[in-house]
């Protein structure tokens, strides 16, 4: 018999006493919601750690699955853990009840949602490190007029601008890549060996490089624009540079000079009559974007030396040789340039972020045109037009011809 100060609780048969004296009724359970109380019995794990409790009742809706009584009674049987302790339950008429439960290991049910362990979110987890490991290491995009802010002939105020309207420009100073079709006494390899001959011509008079590409340029502009005949085609060229030198150069050669490298087959009239023909079929606009004023942004984006630059420069001027490669923009024979001698200096594809938006032209657009030049470079030397070979394979250009081609971009 346990007696209180206010109130005695009759003894139950088959009690069991915790401990050798008779102690106070514990409310185990009274820490649970009374709605959790039904009618059915519970089956709930007295140990802390070892085992976990597991409430069944029909009453109380189970937001994963409610198993079936009579296979759970069967499938309990492969391991019984018994409680050494009774469990007291106190019910709403203060009545004491023991309950002596049998705790089953479960291990086919499943677990309630609540108690599951996301198995997806450290595989989440992962994958944005991994996404933010890319970010980290990923090429950057470099400030490639951060250093010339102080130098005022770099203009980096407004140097941007500059090059966006160069690529408007662009468009005008482009031709049609078959208008030599339209002449009827002068076709492709012509137009080759007189730029090949200017080649040499401009390395003697040693001229500065942007008096070639102009040179180039204007030839191609006025051709397509006046009918030729071959016998004044070479005349067409010699006033060609005799402009871009006007343009470009500080100290002019004179026209007694362009009459002596042509061997005196013309005579001064003769010059001076084509030039104004020249002038007049171009409307005098000759202050038109260049491969070359590309070349040199582009070149700077790429933090190019010597070595480089100089092979940029080969590749290109083997470029402007070619009749076919006229269909390509200025800007694109450009990037093309950059991105075929970093190949082979490197002797793999090398195209990173800065140039790809300095440049504007992803790696894709410039393979075409990339493996036109590694073709060129390939058969450099070999025939006749060995002029800007022969430039090139000199010390004062750094033996430039003398680099392999990168022709792993003809097998992929």
């Amino acid at each position: 018999m346990i007696n209180d100060e206010n109130q005695s609780i009759p003894n139950i048969q088959g009690v069991r006493k915790f401990g050798h004296e008779a102690k106070r009724t514990r409310r185990a359970l009274g820490v649970i919601n009374q709605n959790l109380v039904g009618s059915h019995p519970c089956i709930v794990n007295k140990r802390h750690n070892s085992q976990k409790c597991v409430i069944f009742d029909d009453n109380i809706p189970n937001p994963v699955q409610k198993p079936n009584t009579r296979k759970f009674a069967a499938e309990s049987k492969k391991a019984e853990l018994r409680v050494e302790n009774p469990i007291e339950v106190e019910d709403e008429d203060d009545d004491v009840n023991i309950i002596d439960v049998e705790c089953k290991a479960i291990t086919d049910v499943a677990v309630p949602m609540s108690l599951e362990k996301p198995e997806s979110a450290p595989k989440q987890t992962n994958e944005m490190e991994e996404v933010e490991m890319e970010d980290i290491f990923e090429d950057p995009i470099l400030d490639i007029d951060g250093r010339d802010a102080k130098n005022p002939l770099a203009v980096t105020d407004y140097i941007d601008d500059l090059y966006l309207y160069y690529k408007r420009m662009e468009a005008c100073s482009c031709v049609s890549p078959d208008y030599m079709s339209q002449q009827f006494d002068i076709n492709e390899k012509m137009r080759a060996i007189l730029i090949d001959w200017l080649v040499e011509v401009h390395y003697k008079f040693e001229l500065r490089e942007e008096t070639l590409f102009l040179t180039v340029h204007l030839i191609d502009r006025f051709l397509a624009k006046y009918t030729m005949v071959r016998k004044k085609l070479q005349l067409v060229g010699l006033i060609a540079m005799l402009l871009a030198c006007k343009y470009e150069e500080v100290s002019v050669p004179v026209v007694e000079d362009l009459i002596f490298i042509s061997d005196k087959a013309y005579t001064r009239e003769d010059l001076l009559d084509m030039e104004k023909i020249m002038l007049n079929t171009l409307q005098f606009n000759i202050s038109l974007p260049t491969p070359y004023v590309f070349l040199r942004r582009y070149m700077k984006a790429a933090e190019s030396d010597k070595k480089l630059e100089l092979l940029c420069s080969y590749l290109i001027e083997l470029s402007l040789v070619e009749y076919e490669m006229i269909k390509f923009s200025p800007s694109l024979l450009a990037a093309a340039a950059v991105y075929t001698a970093l190949c082979s200096l490197y002797g793999f594809k090398q195209w990173n972020k800065t140039c790809e938006f300095y440049t504007n032209y992803s790696e894709d657009q410039l393979l075409e045109c990339s493996r036109l030049m590694v073709t060129f470079h390939q058969k450099a030397g070999t025939g006749k037009l060995s002029g800007v070979h022969r430039k090139y394979s000199t010390s004062k250009f750094g033996y430039a011809a003398k680099f392999n081609p990168a022709t792993f971009l003809l097998t992929n």
